[in-house]
């Protein structure tokens, strides 16, 4: 019997051995406070604890292994295991996919659970698939990132409807779709990455920039802007990925632990970002001194809907695509 026991214990201990073992890099351009990155770093904590440790996920932030763009190019060449910047945008552009392009275009969805609804359709998962196959990069999940607002520096004034963005330099993500939402909203687009911002704004080589309130707190946006305009003109998600042949090649149930810290980590961030939203309006004007502007939304949604009604976007998402999202 002792013999017998002795037996197992060695098997159990060389079936542990030879268990494949996994150190992944988890990129992203958030700061240390951000919601991104504590909930990355909570899905490195279940990850590892469901895994007994075959599994160990490296959190890298503020961009310490690339941009956005420079991070998902390497997750898609294997370079890099994963990264939390994913976003339709990005997949729109790298992975020659406009149809992606839809879902970050402005007013295209109502609120939190619309999104939700739209982005875990089979339409979309069948898209996230097509993705894989053709880029690399394997979708794991979507995190709400919050809902963009715009942030002003004081020459601006107050902003109530598009016109008075008419020549204000909107900063915005290095890709066709954030730059078409700045048309869209009246502003003209001004390229730049997260890193450089806070210096554009402080210098006024930009007039402002558009982030959810939990992001201008993080990046410090508050400390050189004066205006919030509450447009409420995009719904933001990220899609944390990972590359897809290192996640065909992972055992199944390996597959199961990360698809089930991913679920924690979503759950964190979104209650996180939506805590901070609902506090945060009350400290940047008591702290920071800022203006809340309440606009004319329903001239922002004009407008965008106007702007989208070019050819060109039911060209590259598809005839209807925007109203059908809207709709859904």
């Amino acid at each position: 019997m002792r013999k017998l026991l002795l037996v197992l214990a060695l098997m159990i201990t060389l079936t542990a051995l030879a268990a494949p073992k996994y150190v992944l890099r988890f990129n992203t351009v958030a700061a240390p406070t951000q919601p991104q990155v504590l909930a990355m770093q909570k899905f490195a904590e279940i990850v590892e604890e469901l895994s007994g440790g075959a599994i160990k996920v490296e959190v890298y932030h503020s961009g310490q292994l690339g941009d956005q763009k420079t991070a998902l190019l390497a997750v898609m060449r294997g370079d890099l295991e994963m990264a939390g910047d994913g976003a339709p945008s990005w997949f729109a552009d790298l992975g020659a996919m406009p149809e992606f392009g839809v879902f970050e275009a402005a007013y295209v969805f109502k609120d939190l659970d619309h999104m939700y609804r739209v982005m875990t359709s089979k339409m979309v998962q069948d898209m996230f698939d097509k993705l894989a196959q053709k880029t690399g990069l394997r979708v794991l999940d979507v995190w709400y990132l919050g809902t963009r607002q715009l942030n002003l520096v004081e020459k601006v004034g107050p902003v109530k409807r598009p016109e008075d963005l008419k020549g204000v330099k909107l900063r915005m993500p290095n890709n066709k779709t954030f730059l078409d939402m700045g048309r869209a909203l009246g502003a003209t687009p001004t390229p730049m990455a997260f890193g450089e911002v806070y210096m554009a704004l402080k210098t006024g080589t930009i007039d402002g920039q558009d982030n959810p309130l939990p992001t201008d707190l993080a990046a410090k946006f508050v400390e050189v802007t004066k205006y919030i305009v509450l447009t409420d003109h995009q719904i933001g998600m990220i899609c944390p990925v990972i590359n897809e042949k290192l996640w065909q090649s992972m055992p199944e149930e390996y597959r199961v632990y990360i698809k089930k810290a991913m679920e924690v980590a979503r759950t964190l961030m979104n209650y996180t970002v939506l805590e901070q939203e609902a506090k945060l309006l009350k400290l940047f004007v008591e702290q920071y001194n800022m203006e809340i502007i309440v606009p004319d939304k329903a001239a922002f949604i004009e407008n965008a809907k106007k702007y989208y009604s070019q050819p060109e976007f039911d060209k590259a998402w598809g005839p209807g695509m925007y109203e059908k999202i809207q709709n859904m």
